[in-house]
């Protein structure tokens, strides 16, 4: 195996013996939690994790049960060979590629749930979604135990999740998140994007222009309300169909109807069939 070859694990004994050995050298280890169709996103949360530690896990699990039942699981982008070659470039020392039954053997029965930090946003829209991640991203720090594992903050309220859980589980990893990478033309990268239809790429631009309008708006107590019904309206018209546009507190993430500290404004929104979610800072 050369330098730049990530190991692609798919059993828990085998991946524990490589973080064994590891740590028997003295190396610290990074995870990057991903569900795979790696995008430059997910490469740079590498690139962050081999400079934060000797030793970077990939992990690529398409994750069942944080999808409902009339969202994407079945249709959701997967090209393992690729994605391999992908962390090859990048430098992975390992891949941990667990199917579901290795995840959720017979008999499963538990379950992470993490209350008020998903009572909006996404959390009343995608029923279990947010039990799902914490669950998933719980076995996935237990089975790799890392120092650190790193996130991308497009998804800035599962990583406030994550920090939650971390935090009241009491468990040892630092937990990074990453600012978000972005096309040329600020659309945040994602998976998913895949799904949009040329015309709907054009167009989804738009929403991170109508979330950075209204960050520049909310600063320095500026009532919120208005902005964020223009923001909708715009959305709108430029042929979304919104679910939220919130300004938020950055750490509870309850809404607020003014800044007064650090705070987020997140959307989530349909372009087509394609479901997009964005945040930027206040």
């Amino acid at each position: 195996m050369t330098a730049t070859t990530p190991q692609q694990i798919s059993d828990l004994p085998t991946l524990r013996a490589a973080v064994a050995g590891w740590r028997a050298a003295g190396e610290t280890v990074a995870l990057v939690p991903t569900m795979g169709a790696l995008h430059e996103g997910h490469l740079t949360l590498v690139a962050e994790a081999k400079r934060a530690a000797r030793r970077a896990v990939v992990s690529i699990f398409v994750n069942p049960t944080q999808f409902g039942p009339a969202e994407d699981f079945a249709r959701y982008p997967r090209d393992l060979g690729t994605d391999l070659a992908a962390l090859a470039a990048a430098g992975a020392d390992a891949a941990w590629t667990p199917d579901a039954a290795t995840m959720y053997p017979a008999g499963f029965a538990t379950r992470i749930a993490v209350e008020g930090l998903t009572d909006g946003l996404c959390g009343p829209l995608r029923p279990g979604h947010f039990a799902g991640v914490a669950t998933v991203v719980t076995k996935l720090l237990n089975q790799v135990r890392p120092d650190i594992a790193l996130f991308g903050e497009k998804d800035f309220q599962q990583l406030q999740v994550i920090r939650r859980v971390v935090a009241d589980l009491d468990m040892a990893p630092e937990i990074r998140g990453v600012p978000t990478i972005r096309e040329a033309d600020g659309l945040a990268l994602s998976s998913r994007n895949r799904y949009l239809t040329p015309d709907e790429r054009r167009s989804a631009p738009r929403l991170h222009a109508v979330l950075f309008d209204i960050a520049g708006k909310a600063r320095d107590g500026a009532p919120v309300a208005g902005p964020v019904a223009e923001g909708v309206a715009a959305l709108e018209a430029a042929g979304f169909t919104v679910q939220y546009v919130s300004v938020c507190d950055a750490h509870s993430l309850a809404p607020v109807a003014r800044v007064t500290g650090p705070a987020r404004v997140l959307a989530a929104a349909y372009l087509g069939r394609t479901r997009l979610i964005d945040n930027v800072p206040v």
